[in-house]
């Protein structure tokens, strides 16, 4: 996903959702760009804020409502966002917003698997999951049952030809996707209008 953001030394780059600052500390060490990194955890940006330093920006709030004027990033990433907000379309039209013309914006997300291995990722995302999870604490136990029917949820209700056309609604245009790891993954890129 970050090779899809293209960015320049002297772009402005927002990660969405940077959890614990993994892409955004990707952005910044490959481009050497300015990187702001939102998250609405506090907890998370203390994680992301041990891992960056004083490298990354890091700021507090919701993606639903970003504090930042129109236009005012050169590219904006995010990754696993738009399952966990209420209305993903209205989510990435205010991605879209503080994006400048011309600007990137990328996406990396879970995907479910067709064919041959969608069972075996029904196996391994509702039993074993779960079960690894289990092995560590009753936190990552749930969160192992949580995932496998989001992700599956998230696409049933969203195919990706909807979420292509969610995307170009927003007004971003040339909206790629590829599909990787077997199904199990999907990175999405497109160029603000």
């Amino acid at each position: 996903m970050v090779e899809s953001v293209s960015a320049s030394p002297s772009d402005r780059v927002l990660d969405v959702a940077t959890g614990t600052g993994l892409v955004a500390r990707a952005l910044r060490r490959r481009y050497g760009c300015s990187v702001v990194g939102l998250d609405q955890s506090a907890e998370m940006l203390g994680r992301a804020r041990a891992l960056v330093g004083p490298s990354v920006e890091l700021v507090q709030g919701e993606a639903e409502r970003l504090p930042f004027e129109d236009a005012s990033f050169d590219a904006l990433t995010f990754t696993y966002l738009l399952r966990y907000v209420d209305d993903p379309a209205a989510t990435m039209r205010e991605l879209a917003r503080v994006v400048r013309p011309g600007g990137r914006i990328a996406m990396l997300e879970f995907y479910v698997p067709s064919g041959v291995w969608q069972p075996l990722w029904v196996l391994y995302t509702r039993v074993g999951l779960p079960a690894l999870g289990r092995l560590v604490s009753r936190e990552w136990y749930d969160v192992g049952r949580f995932l496998g029917p989001s992700i599956g949820g998230f696409w049933r209700d969203h195919p990706l030809e909807s979420v292509v056309a969610m995307w170009q609604a927003a007004g971003i245009d040339s909206v790629h996707a590829r599909v990787m790891s077997v199904g199990g993954g999907v990175v999405m890129w497109g160029t603000r209008a």
